[in-house]
């Protein structure tokens, strides 16, 4: 298997609401990325989803990008579908991340629900938490460690 890339470094203030690409970010270890609203000491601080997903929602017709699903981090030629709770991944040049989760329940229809009208996040999100910190941005290199 061979090393993706990161496309997009986003971040929003709020929860539950679409993120901004800001094309670059500081990872801060036991919090996520400088500055979102989803960092802080838990398991979910860092949210992952590839291109390739997002790709299949604009084909259903949906007028999305990176950030639309709040992740933080969208890769590109990374396989997170074999993505397992405590697999490691090696992002730039010094972030670790720890997987700490794969999807997550939705209890109401979020923001990004009732944007979108779907959400793939549920089933394909990939959460981690930052084992060490570092800057990261678009064309960093990410692999499993």
């Amino acid at each position: 298997m061979s090393a993706g890339k990161i496309i997009a470094v986003c971040k929003s203030k709020n929860k539950g609401v679409p993120k901004a690409d800001e094309g670059a970010g500081r990872l801060v270890e036991g919090f996520g990325l400088e500055g979102d609203a989803h960092g802080g000491d838990w398991h979910r601080q860092v949210s992952l989803l590839s291109i390739e997903q997002i790709e299949t929602m604009r084909a259903k017709g949906l007028d999305v990008k990176p950030g639309s699903f709040a992740e933080n981090l969208t890769t590109e030629d990374l396989d997170l579908d074999v993505a397992k709770v405590g697999d490691k991944l090696r992002v730039g040049a010094s972030v670790l991340l720890e997987v700490t989760q794969i999807g997550k329940e939705c209890h109401t229809r979020c923001a990004i629900y009732n944007k979108v009208g779907e959400c793939i996040m549920p089933e394909r999100g990939v959460f981690a938490r930052v084992l060490k910190g570092g800057e990261v941005k678009s064309g960093d290199p990410v692999d499993y460690a």
